[in-house]
């Protein structure tokens, strides 16, 4: 973000079509400086950043970003319907669509019980659903759009328990044959993914898929067994 003070030195890597590539690593790592490189929020100073063999710099800006699926921690939700809120008032896609979608990523059933249905107001930013249920919204809204390209970033960080385990059904209907990068706070979301990036101070320091990694012993290994004996630390405590 200043010149010759790199967030991100020389990182490489290739995500083939229909695969989900994870990345892993401590708050200022650089990982979402890279997802964000992919939006072209921000612009590279050097290097490239190849899709489908052409640099991103060669695709209009509208048509990179509408092929992109985006979902993010924070989820926005306006005061409105869940259907507008999914659809984006966009009304090209119907209602059908929408209740297709649901049914995929697994929440159908929560959104029918709601007064209304997919006429409930959410209310402002959202209010009248937990953390989990609005990132479950968010998950509708970008599989609807149907994106080539799909970017997860830290979307099961806040969320509970049992949140996760629909995030983790959803995660998994979603990113189904579809290119995917997913950056990750809790490892448990991402072992199915074929490849994690394990990056520090902007450099790639360890590659590899989960079990590979596990044995590998190294930075993953610990991240891992550091995360899972505070969560066992936590039902202990809880018991």
């Amino acid at each position: 973000y200043k010149d010759e003070e790199y967030v991100i030195k020389g990182i490489t890597f290739e995500v083939k079509a229909g695969e989900t590539v994870a990345i892993v690593g401590a708050t200022g790592s650089g990982k979402s400086s890279i997802v964000n490189l992919i939006s072209r929020l921000y612009e590279f100073n050097k290097g490239d950043l190849i899709l489908d063999g052409s640099s991103i710099r060669d695709y209009e800006l509208s048509s990179l970003r509408s092929n992109i699926g985006l979902v993010l921690q924070d989820v926005f939700l306006f005061s409105d319907s869940i259907h507008n809120n999914i659809t984006l008032n966009n009304a090209a896609i119907s209602r059908t669509q929408v209740e297709a979608a649901a049914k995929v990523v697994g929440v159908h059933d929560f959104i029918s019980r709601l007064p209304g249905g997919y006429d409930f107001d959410v209310r402002e930013r959202g209010g009248m659903l937990s953390v989990g249920q609005r990132q479950l919204i968010a998950f509708i809204r970008a599989y609807v759009y149907n994106p080539r390209i799909l970017i997860l970033d830290e979307a099961t960080s806040s969320i509970d328990t049992e949140s996760e385990l629909l995030i983790q059904s959803a995660t998994a209907a979603l990113t189904k044959g579809r290119t995917s990068i997913i950056i990750a706070h809790r490892l448990a979301t991402i072992q199915a993914a074929n490849k994690i990036l394990v990056i520090d101070h902007g450099e790639i320091v360890e590659a590899g898929s989960h079990q590979e990694l596990i044995q590998k012993d190294g930075r993953y290994k610990r991240l891992f067994d550091l995360q899972f004996k505070n969560e066992a630390i936590v039902v202990e405590t809880q018991v």
